[in-house]
């Protein structure tokens, strides 16, 4: 077996110059494992680790338990789906690069991914107040022919507009703008939801 395939073989192999850890074993040390079953890492530090062969780290792992010595409580703690979301973390320095959109804000993430890359909004056309609008968004503003900072008064003008302009009642009964009119009524709802009109 050529070096790389028996490398790439073992996820966790680490080739060194390190006898195994176990007594009595003169087999080079490979894979890491915790020093003791109640290892924990932690920001302060790795802990402390010892080097097994393959087939030492094989039995260690069979016998291996996290909650060897826990309380039932502290299982249970150990075991709830958000353990550890409770911390606060620090915020990632924004030094040198954009602060990227609230994914929050965008129902299809390819929007959010391009109001990130794209410059905001869209190149050369953002929002005065930085909230986000998607491509979709821009169409329904060009339906009811509204800038790109336009606000919630805005749009219930133009909206109340243009259905005063295509609805028939208006027009005598003339139902030639009922496509039109359905765009704008479409357009309306989708903006009115947005967090850029909410």
């Amino acid at each position: 077996m050529v070096d790389g395939e028996r490398k790439a073989r073992f996820h966790g192999r680490v080739e060194g110059d390190r006898e195994c850890a176990a007594p009595g074993c003169d087999a080079a040390g490979e894979f890491r494992a915790p020093a003791d079953h109640r290892h924990r890492p932690s920001f302060d530090g790795p802990g402390d680790w010892q080097w097994l062969c393959l087939d030492h780290v094989r039995a260690f792992n069979q016998r291996y338990n996290y909650f060897t010595g826990m309380s039932a409580d502290e299982i249970a703690a150990e075991q709830r789906p958000y353990a550890g979301w409770e911390r606060e973390t620090r915020a990632f320095a924004g030094v040198g690069a954009d602060r990227p959109p609230r994914w929050a804000d965008f129902a299809d993430p390819l929007d959010a991914i391009h109001a990130r890359f794209r410059g905001g909004v869209a190149a050369g056309a953002e929002r005065g107040d930085g909230k986000p609008l998607s491509s979709e968004d821009r169409r329904a503003l060009n339906t009811l022919g509204l800038e790109i900072d336009a606000d919630r008064r805005a749009l219930r003008r133009a909206y109340s507009d243009l259905v005063r302009r295509y609805h028939p009642d208006r027009n005598g009964g003339d139902r030639s703008h009922e496509r039109a009119l359905g765009e704008v009524i479409a357009a309306y709802q989708r903006l009115k939801s947005t967090p850029a009109f909410a």
